[in-house]
């Protein structure tokens, strides 16, 4: 394969992701508001889905951010037993864990501004 068709793949990709994403996450909310348009017209009582809390939010962040970047560095851990230089690929996942533990200590926070004890 030629370098100038991986890097072809290679741009394609990571534009046409995020693009990707962003469509299906607006096609996603145009049929549910369609749904829920149509349903009012007919007469059914619709319930209205409630956003979660900032504490829920932000626990959820914190629990992908963290499981994520420790199944990245174990993946690369892995792989660093053949590849030695995989290793050093491995320490990326540090990021996404520091960035989930930021959002457990926002989730406490957050809990205690909501209840103060005392």
């Amino acid at each position: 394969m030629s370098d100038n068709l991986i890097g072809l793949a290679a741009v394609m990709l990571i534009f046409g992701t995020p693009i990707a994403a962003f469509y299906t996450f607006y096609r996603i909310r145009k049929l549910r508001t369609e749904v829920r348009l149509a349903a009012i017209a007919k007469g059914v009582p619709v319930p209205f889905e409630d956003e979660l809390p900032p504490v829920a939010r932000a626990r959820r962040a914190g629990i992908l951010l963290v499981t994520g970047g420790l199944g990245y560095s174990a993946t690369f851990a892995l792989i660093s037993v053949v590849e030695r230089d995989a290793l050093l690929a491995a320490a990326f996942g540090i990021i996404p864990v520091a960035i989930g533990i930021g959002y457990f200590i926002d989730a406490t926070l957050v809990r205690r501004e909501l209840h103060p004890s005392g």
